[in-house]
């Protein structure tokens, strides 16, 4: 029996309007009512999926939690309390930034509370500020955050091959660092050994969970780890093809159709709809 859910957001849970379709909502409350941990599994921080938690009612619940960051963090949602942190040195993540001037790409710098955004050509900043707290910035260096707790950083360019490129380019300073990539435009910088499937293992141990008994859904590089580390390792049908033979099961519904809640009536109630 499955006793964890460890799902991913943007293209997974979400549509394209990045919402939570209501046959999901009903399906994870099923499984939650069922006993089923649900659990959101995402590369942003955990101030931008509090409403997301609201519309699940699992807001501000003891023994509910939040894997964010990339793995970088875990949150027990009852009063936000931050039980697991991992993030990059202050040093790790200047070089980042000073690498990524040179190139045609946004910059992103996470904090436990900020996400500061150094914005070449798109409108990730105004994307973003519907989300969490964004503070646009044009400095050369990173000097203004030493002494405080980095997560991650991340380009954002949406030509796929050229994030590629960038990629070897930084073998040099990589190596020492965890590298994904998520929503086909971000290529993203976490400490080494931080992935949501080293999330989701911490989690399940935590709570007593085999990884036997967890599922991972999700559609992007960035959830490859945990797709790996789960029992059952779920691709939604928009899942990127190349991470597609490392899925278990691969949904027949895409992001815009409700996949989630096909995953649980498969999985979870064996095929029954019980909501």
């Amino acid at each position: 029996m499955y006793k964890l859910i460890a799902c991913d957001l943007d293209e997974t849970l979400l549509n394209d309007d990045h919402m939570v379709s209501q046959e999901n909502v009903k399906a994870i409350k099923a499984a939650s009512k069922a006993g089923v941990k649900f659990v959101l599994a995402t590369g942003r921080g955990y101030n931008s999926v509090r409403s997301t938690l609201e519309e699940l009612e699992l807001a501000d619940k003891e023994q509910e939690y939040v894997i964010s960051y990339n793995g970088g963090a875990v949150t027990e949602n009852k009063g936000e309390r931050l039980l697991h942190f991992q993030g990059i040195t202050f040093e790790q993540a200047e070089k980042l930034y000073d690498r990524g001037l040179n190139y045609d790409v946004d910059i992103q710098v996470y904090t436990k509370e900020m996400v500061y955004i150094y914005s070449s050509w798109s409108k990730d900043a105004e994307n973003l500020a519907k989300r969490m707290p964004v503070t646009e910035i044009s400095d050369q260096n990173l000097e203004f955050l030493k002494g405080q707790d980095i997560v991650k950083v991340l380009y954002a360019n949406t030509d796929y091959a050229y994030l590629r490129t960038i990629e070897k380019e930084l073998e040099d300073i990589t190596g020492e660092l965890s590298v994904s990539y998520s929503s086909n435009r971000f290529i993203e910088f976490n400490r080494k050994g931080v992935d949501k499937g080293a999330g989701l293992l911490s989690l399940a141990k935590l709570l007593g969970i085999l990884p036997e008994e967890t599922i991972a859904i999700g559609d992007n590089l960035n959830d490859l780890s945990m797709i790996r580390a789960a029992g059952l390792g779920v691709g939604v049908r928009n899942t990127i093809e190349e991470m597609k033979p490392e899925c278990d099961y691969i949904t027949e519904a895409d992001h815009n159709q409700s996949a989630v809640a096909e995953v649980i009536r498969t999985f979870i109630f064996q095929g029954s709809q019980v909501w």
